[in-house]
């Protein structure tokens, strides 16, 4: 089944983001899961058991995660547009932080 995961690291700690505040919504807006990372950065599954086909967004409370570790970050959210083509695949969207930048791909 098209299931979602993802996983934060911040970069300019060489470490996993614990306690990112992550919102799934649909095209539409409407929420579809959340989540909060974990000690290893991950929210393992992440909305409904299954995916349907359609764009979804995915929002990183990074605000939330700088002022917890004391940090002043540029970017107070990350959002991440993507497409689920195949409902039947899992999806995973790693992202890669610092507080002046980020970066994402599809991972595995």
């Amino acid at each position: 089944m098209g299931t979602l995961s993802t996983h934060v690291l911040d970069t300019s700690a060489g470490r996993p983001a614990e306690g990112v505040p992550v919102e799934l919504r649909s095209a539409d807006g409407s929420l579809v899961g959340e989540g909060r990372t974990d000690a290893d950065g991950r929210v393992g599954s992440l909305g409904p058991e299954r995916l349907d086909a359609g764009d979804y967004t995915l929002r990183f409370d990074t605000a939330t995660y700088f002022a917890a570790s004391g940090t002043t970050g540029f970017y107070p959210e990350v959002t991440i547009a993507f497409t689920v083509a195949d409902a039947g695949q899992h999806y995973h969207v790693p992202l890669l932080l610092n507080p002046f930048g980020y970066s994402t791909y599809r991972g595995s």
